[in-house]
């Protein structure tokens, strides 16, 4: 609530000023989320250009059929590859949320930097699962490897993806806890 004193200034009770700062505190993370999932949308549209280099994101049964296609034999991806692709990716994460949370939501602890990587990381994997794995990725044709057309049902298979939802989130416990440890660490 805000009221005049006897001299005419302006006074703000402390919980305003609390309900406030809570409000501006959802609105950066509402924001931060949405730049995220904007990012990250821009990454897989990127990677989505030459869908061989991710085939390890298909499910098992296309990745065998695509496979077995002579069309692709030299250009899938080794285990190996896709490996030190995602190790390198994770370290890539870690760093950069790091110096987020650090420099730009100014937290200096291991708990508030884990806890708020943490939702970060579960709102742009939830919006991964749902928007750009079950309603884009099982739906365009842009997907679809020459040679698997006949494979609708795996193309459709949302348990996959959602499967792949709660997988990512055991990665975010490392991760977002890699990233607590170097934020603590940070001046």
């Amino acid at each position: 609530m805000v009221f005049r004193d006897d001299e005419g200034f302006c006074i703000i009770k402390d919980s305003e000023i609390k309900n406030s700062s809570l409000w501006g505190s959802i609105m950066i993370f509402i924001i931060e989320g949405i730049v995220l999932c904007a990012l990250f949308t821009l990454m897989v549209y990127i990677m989505s250009r030459n869908p061989i280099k991710t085939l390890y994101n298909y499910p098992p049964k296309i990745q065998e059929r695509v496979m077995t296609l002579d069309e692709y034999k030299d250009q899938v991806p080794t285990r190996k590859n896709k490996v030190v692709a995602k190790v390198g990716a994770s370290v890539l994460f870690v760093v950069i949320l790091a110096l987020i949370l650090r420099f730009i939501n100014g937290y200096t602890t291991f708990l508030q930097a884990f806890g708020y990587g943490f939702l970060l990381w579960t709102i742009v994997n939830a919006y991964d699962a749902i928007v750009l794995d079950i309603i884009w990725f099982c739906h365009d044709p842009q997907f679809v490897f020459k040679g698997t057309e006949d494979m609708v049902d795996e193309y459709h298979n949302y348990w996959f993806h959602i499967k792949g939802f709660f997988i990512g989130e055991g990665l975010a416990i490392v991760v977002c806890a890699l990233a607590g440890v170097v934020v603590s660490l940070m001046p």
